[in-house]
């Protein structure tokens, strides 16, 4: 073998090239699975975990509590309805009526009384029932029972009400709601999907001893100013 073909085969076999790759492999960068350890291990990853904490403290806080609280609910006058029986003494009352005066329940002591409770003056079913009993008014006063119409629309619109349809039946203004509440006709009503406070269809039969004879809830129109005579008729 030449001198030449010796000193590549030293060359070659010599260690110096793993003493190159042994530094390079000493200086080369983590991984990216070594940075990531670092990361979770640094302060960045433990600030993380701050909000995290946070919100489970708040989502706590927001808990209902063990134990609910019953809240009483206030009385309203649909609740007082079922306060005013057959039988039970007529609520006494003394109100302004159509034409200037006023009117109690004291001006009828000793004889029978109808108290007809409408929504409101000049719609469809108030004036038909107004005018029903208006028809009947001879046919009440034979049997001796006087007839009211009551509601919450004000004293002139009440008259104006009257003169358009020739009502000759007394008609009460009760825009306090006094007698309204006392007879328990004013009350939660629900029209279209909405619903509103006003006045309950009603009417009230009361006998010449003061006291209720019969009570008519959610009145239909057709027909009851007779039904209503026939049965005043029988007191």
């Amino acid at each position: 073998m030449s001198k030449k073909t010796r000193k590549k085969s030293t060359k070659a076999s010599s260690g110096k090239p793993a003493r190159v790759q042994s530094k390079t492999s000493a200086k080369s960068p983590p991984s990216k699975t070594r940075r990531a350890t670092a990361s979770k291990s640094g302060k960045k990853s433990t600030n993380a975990k701050e909000p995290i904490a946070a919100k489970a403290s708040a989502r706590a806080s927001h808990k209902p509590p063990s134990k609910q609280l019953k809240l009483e609910r206030p009385e309203t006058p649909a609740d007082r309805q079922s306060v005013l029986t057959e039988g039970a003494r007529a609520p006494a009352f003394r109100l302004p009526r159509d034409g200037g005066d006023t009117v109690s329940l004291s001006d009828y002591s000793g004889k029978k009384l109808v108290l007809f409770f409408y929504p409101r003056a000049d719609t469809p079913g108030c004036t038909k029932e107004a005018i029903d009993f208006t028809r009947l008014a001879g046919a009440f006063a034979e049997s001796q029972t006087a007839v009211l119409g009551v509601s919450a629309d004000p004293q002139k619109t009440q008259e104006s009400f009257r003169d358009k349809h020739r009502l000759t039946i007394p008609l009460v203004s009760d825009e306090k709601h006094e007698m309204l509440d006392a007879y328990g006709v004013w009350g939660e009503k629900s029209m279209y999907g909405r619903t509103f406070l006003g006045i309950l269809r009603t009417t009230v039969l009361i006998g010449a001893d003061g006291r209720i004879a019969k009570i008519w809830r959610n009145v239909r129109v057709d027909g009851h100013a007779d039904e209503v005579l026939a049965a005043a008729r029988t007191l």
